[in-house]
């Protein structure tokens, strides 16, 4: 069964990515996995360690490299025993605000590389925008961040440093393949199903974006949603932005990648811009 991955690292986000994903969790009746990874560049293994002593040769200083090398141990030891302490007290807070079977598990390497063997189990990545090396940077990115949003195929639902359950959502939509894919996902989950829904286009009012738009907002009331339409002008993401502020909306959606004036933003740098300068949590599906 596919299950809800949430990263926990200890940062000021913690607590509102084990919010978020208990919110989804509940709201998909899917079991959450939390998941505490133990970078390999920071902290080896105790065998990698000990390798060290014999390929320096160093002579009467050898001592000193096996006392680095014992100091190094210990350290990955604590950071062993903090990292399953962090993973408790989020399974407490997530099981708190209503998640579906919760798991955790630690994992000692990369953190691309952990999420890419956990693909074909995940149904939706819950991640904090900031990471502990930039939780004081209001509007900064994770290290990883972009990767994974490049990387992983899976539904992405990103968090800031406070999360409270969505009221209302807001799509993001250019009448692209990619953002038709991301509204058929939208009508086809019951993770918004019940919330009122914004379609927003960023586009030239003329008939052929007034069609699309309209065909979007028809594909999902008619599953149910209540729908508001825009169709609005200026520069893409400050314009979204604006209209988010505007109208209350306290969650984001978009394909993770388009073909238009969206894709421009979407794309390399354009990526990190939009995600940097959000004030609520994005979700990016594909």
């Amino acid at each position: 069964m596919t299950k809800i991955i949430a990263c926990i690292d200890g940062s000021i986000t913690s607590p509102s990515v084990c919010k978020a994903s208990a919110w989804v969790s509940a709201k998909l009746q899917a079991p959450l996995d939390l998941l505490h990874v133990l970078d390999k560049t920071e902290y080896p293994k105790p065998e990698n360690s000990k390798n060290l002593s014999g390929n320096i040769g160093l002579g009467s200083r050898e001592h000193l490299l096996e006392e680095l090398v014992k100091l190094d141990e210990k350290r990955g030891r604590l950071a062993l025993e903090h990292g399953k302490n962090i993973l408790q007290d989020a399974r407490a807070l997530a099981q708190q605000h209503g998640a579906v079977e919760v798991t955790t598990h630690q994992r000692h390497g990369g953190l691309m590389e952990t999420l890419s063997d956990l693909q074909d189990d995940t149904r939706v990545l819950v991640l904090g925008r900031q990471g502990q090396a930039h939780e004081n940077e209001t509007h900064s990115l994770g290290s990883h961040l972009e990767n994974v949003i490049r990387a992983l195929n899976k539904p992405i639902l990103i968090t800031l440093p406070e999360f409270n359950t969505p009221q209302q959502f807001m799509i993001a939509y250019d009448g692209s393949e990619t953002a038709t894919k991301a509204l058929e996902k939208v009508a086809e989950s019951d993770l918004l199903k019940g919330m009122p829904a914004h379609i927003v286009m960023v586009a030239e009012d003329d008939n052929n974006h007034q069609a699309q738009l309209n065909s979007a907002v028809q594909r999902l009331t008619g599953v149910g949603f209540d729908v508001t339409a825009a169709l609005i002008q200026g520069a893409v993401e400050p314009a979204l932005h604006q209209y988010q502020r505007d109208n209350d909306i306290d969650l984001l959606v978009m394909g993770a990648y388009g073909h238009s004036r969206i894709r421009q933003f979407l794309v390399g740098s354009n990526t990190a811009k939009m995600v940097r300068m959000s004030d609520i949590p994005i979700l990016l599906l594909r």
